[in-house]
């Protein structure tokens, strides 16, 4: 019983793939999803083409000099922003649910007023 199995992809048609599917996600594809495009095992990509793989496991440098530096400052710049927005709106929240509390106490006593005055009896006059 002989197994026949179908000739690994040409180097080329590797880069191919990568090139394609780049174009399609926007980014550079993972290992798994390119040996899924070829047709291929995970572990039998891996072991045949190393170095494409290695290739693809390295992170993106990330970005250098004055514009990763402007990024960073925005950055930093809106987390503090949005860490202020959090502390005021987290202190309207607390006063929110005071007044409404409050209402909700308010509103208690009144129906508490309006049941006790709709219980007094009516004293008429009779006509003399």
């Amino acid at each position: 019983m002989s197994t026949h199995r179908p000739p690994l992809p040409s180097r080329a048609d590797v880069r191919t793939a990568i090139d394609a599917l780049t174009a399609e996600t926007g980014r550079t594809p993972s290992v798994l999803a390119l040996a899924t495009r070829l047709g291929l095992a995970n572990t039998t990509f891996r072991r045949n083409y190393p170095d494409i793989c290695a290739e693809l496991s390295q992170p993106r440098a990330a970005t250098a000099g004055p514009a990763g530096a402007e990024t960073f400052t925005a950055l930093k710049t809106d987390n503090a922003r949005l860490r202020r927005d959090k502390r005021d709106l987290a202190q309207q929240l607390e006063l929110a649910i005071a007044a409404i509390q409050r209402l909700s106490t308010d509103n208690h006593h009144l129906r508490t007023a309006l049941h006790e005055a709709r219980a007094v009896t009516p004293i008429t006059r009779r006509p003399c």
